[in-house]
């Protein structure tokens, strides 16, 4: 792979599992399988340790997953954790659990420990903090410095205590997982589909919308349940994990009772081959078992990476599998055209839900499995909200069977369909006039990181069916006599898109080329296109040497923008979203840009009187690059409240200088007032 095709499959990458995070944390609807989202994340770090010089600190491989909302008006109170909430390294392999072992030995330098091993639960992350006894606050996990305040939906919860008995801690936290039971899933969904309302997909989605509710009353109705599973360290004085948590339950939490103490490998394979048959008879959703080193100060010995212990690891179970027949095949097109077979099988029970339909990926694979309407097909389900077939029972084929035939024409428009040189998809060319390209470029520039406006899928492709939004201008053309005659519009909704809609005006110039919607143009490639440029028209008119001389910019994204710019409908588009007050030049965009940090590669960690994304934002605007990780090259690490542990102890081997935020924004001209941390974190 060369230098420029990395860095395009790394901006994909990234772009890709964004977007992937925020359907799973956010909106509670996953569109691929975890197995899927995991090994696009292992592709990416992959990637990203081959080509070191496409390093980038909002990287998803160093971000923990968050369920903070899109909306620029929270319906929940987001509060500051006092210990950054972290996710898990995981895999499907008993190999890498013995790699995992062997590593940990290797650091402890032949220090005795043991395992705890621990069901791993399919739900919502949760923090509980009691003080005198009594649940003080319940926070989701947020992007894991900042959570969700749910506290009054969490005391709706049978199994959480209000108040805690014998003799508990003055003051500590709690972190588990908040469960939907499988009775309490298909109760809710039964509802739900009286209503007319789409059901939930599985128990982990319908817990997670759930305990987001802004009706605690309703949140009782759900019928949710919470296992406990960790104390940060620092908090108790225990020596090891599993005594922390007995002590938990003996305070009235609820606490797994099947955990284990392992002493060697053997022993947890023997724990992961039991419950990969006897998790099928829970009553509620698992899909791994979580191996944690026992011993506290082993735990601190070996620390923490930007976003997950190194003292534990999940086990994924492999996917469950069933047998059902294929019914029909539908061709589903996505925003950048490419053409997806989907199966619709006849309903069957995987995994704790009725599987319907299953990715079928591409004609190629199609053509591979010689897969038929009528055929009986194996399908595998770990977790997954689409599910695969993996094989085909050929005794069950029927006689009369045919062989199934790719469509030579997309689904939607009609449009013969092409297959560049490498590709295993088919696409559909017609960008500017299929319905599922449209809203899905009107959708992406609605997104938080581009134009961050108040709506979603639901709402676009009602606009755009009904003929009101048929591109990102036309957004800026409606009113709220329009929206309040739509059906499910009301006047307080309306008004908040319509904010939310000028609120974007004052977008930067870099956000909104992003907006745009130029293929291979990532978030780090926008930023340097506009300040390579300074504006839109300068873009406009470059030619293929003048974009190929912009620093990282190649052939195939210089090709990528130059023909964009040669379209005669973008350029009327952009002319509409000039017109409607956009801003188009870093000029008029409405940052203060300076170079007070130009030449400065600088680290952020821990918790800050403005958010992550912010205070990144205010480094790039004020000249200066955001980095990941603490290198020789690095100028300063710049720490808030409760920084990580190991960025500063190599910030201090490598004598880079450590500044507090006070300090940073005395550097910087018209910076924003610092808030006390106190004032996030107390009601």
């Amino acid at each position: 792979m060369t230098v420029e095709e990395a860095k395009v499959r790394i901006e994909t990458l990234r772009t890709q599992l964004a977007e992937h995070s925020r359907r799973y944390y956010v909106d509670n609807a996953p569109v691929i399988s975890d197995y899927d989202f995991d090994q696009l994340m292992h592709e990416l770090e992959s990637l990203e340790a081959s080509f070191p010089q496409f390093a980038d600190a909002d990287s998803p491989t160093l971000r923990v997953g968050s369920d903070l909302s899109d909306s620029p008006r929270h319906e929940f109170r987001q509060v500051a954790h006092r210990y950054p909430m972290l996710s898990l390294g995981n895999t499907y392999s008993i190999e890498e659990i013995e790699a995992f072992a062997s590593r940990a030995d290797k650091t402890l330098e032949g220090a005795e420990f043991s395992y705890s091993c621990e069901l791993k639960f399919d739900g919502t992350a949760i923090c509980l903090e009691y003080r005198k006894g009594k649940l003080f606050r319940a926070l989701t996990r947020g992007d894991g410095t900042m959570g969700d305040d749910v506290t009054a939906n969490v005391l709706k919860i049978k199994n959480v205590p209000a108040v805690l008995h014998g003799d508990y801690p003055e003051e500590f936290e709690i972190r588990g997982e908040i469960l939907m039971p499988f009775e309490a899933f298909d109760r809710l969904n039964a509802e739900r589909e009286l209503k007319e309302e789409a059901p939930f997909a599985n128990p982990r989605n319908a817990a997670s919308g759930s305990i987001k509710l802004l009706d605690p009353k309703e949140v009782a109705h759900r019928g949710l349940m919470a296992t406990l599973y960790h104390i940060p360290d620092g908090i108790l004085d225990y020596k090891t994990h599993s005594e922390a948590l007995d002590a938990a339950k003996s305070w009235g939490l609820p606490v797994s009772d099947e955990r284990r103490i392992c002493r060697n490998i053997e022993e947890i394979e023997n724990y992961i081959s039991y419950w990969d048959t006897a998790r099928k008879t829970l009553p509620f959703a698992t899909d791994g078992i979580v191996i944690k080193i026992n011993e506290r100060d082993c735990q601190t010995t070996l620390g923490y990476t930007a976003k997950s212990p190194r003292w534990a690891v999940a086990y994924k179970f492999k996917a469950e599998q069933a047998l059902t027949e294929l019914k029909s095949i539908d061709y589903q097109v996505g925003r950048t055209g490419a053409v997806t077979p989907v199966a619709n099988l006849t309903p069957v029970l995987l995994s704790g839900t009725m599987v319907k339909r299953a990715t079928l990926n591409n004609a190629d694979q199609m053509a591979q499995m010689d897969i038929r309407v009528g055929d009986w097909v194996y399908v595998e389900k770990g977790g997954e909200i689409i599910p695969k077939i993996t094989g085909i029972e050929l005794s069950k084929r029927p006689a009369d069977s045919e062989p199934t035939v790719f469509p030579a024409a997309c689904p939607v428009c009609g449009t013969p369909l092409v297959r560049e040189e490498d590709e295993a998809k088919w696409f559909c060319p017609n960008s500017d006039g299929c319905a599922p390209q449209i809203q899905g470029r009107i959708i992406h520039f609605l997104s938080r990181k581009a134009m961050n406006i108040l709506a979603g899928e639901a709402t676009v492709e009602q606009l755009h069916s009904l003929g009101f939004v048929k591109s990102p201008a036309d957004l800026y053309d409606l009113d709220k006599l329009r929206l309040v005659s739509l059906e499910g519009w009301k006047d307080r909704a309306a008004q908040r898109f319509l904010d939310s809609l000028a609120e974007s005006r004052a977008v930067s110039f870099e956000r909104v080329l992003f907006a745009l919607g130029i293929r291979f143009v990532g978030e780090t490639t926008a930023k340097t296109l506009a300040r390579h440029f300074g504006d839109i028209d300068a873009i406009a008119v470059a030619d293929m040497e003048a974009l190929q001389a912009v620093p990282d910019i190649g052939t195939v994204i210089a090709k990528s923008v130059y023909d964009f710019f040669r379209n005669e409908e973008h350029l009327a588009e952009i002319e509409r979203l000039k017109a409607h007050g956009l801003q188009f030049s870093l000029k008029s965009s409405a940052v203060e840009k300076t170079d007070v940090l130009a030449g400065m590669t600088i680290v952020i960690s821990g918790n800050f009187s403005i958010s992550r994304d912010a205070m990144k934002e205010l480094i790039e605007n004020n000249g200066g690059k955001n980095s990941g990780s603490v290198s020789g090259k690095t100028s300063f690490l710049l720490a808030g409240e409760k920084p990580g542990p190991e960025k500063i102890k190599k910030a201090e081997s490598l004598g880079v200088k450590i500044i507090s935020e006070k300090e940073f924004m005395g550097m910087l001209p018209d910076a924003p007032q610092i808030v006390e941390q106190e004032e996030l974190t107390l009601f």
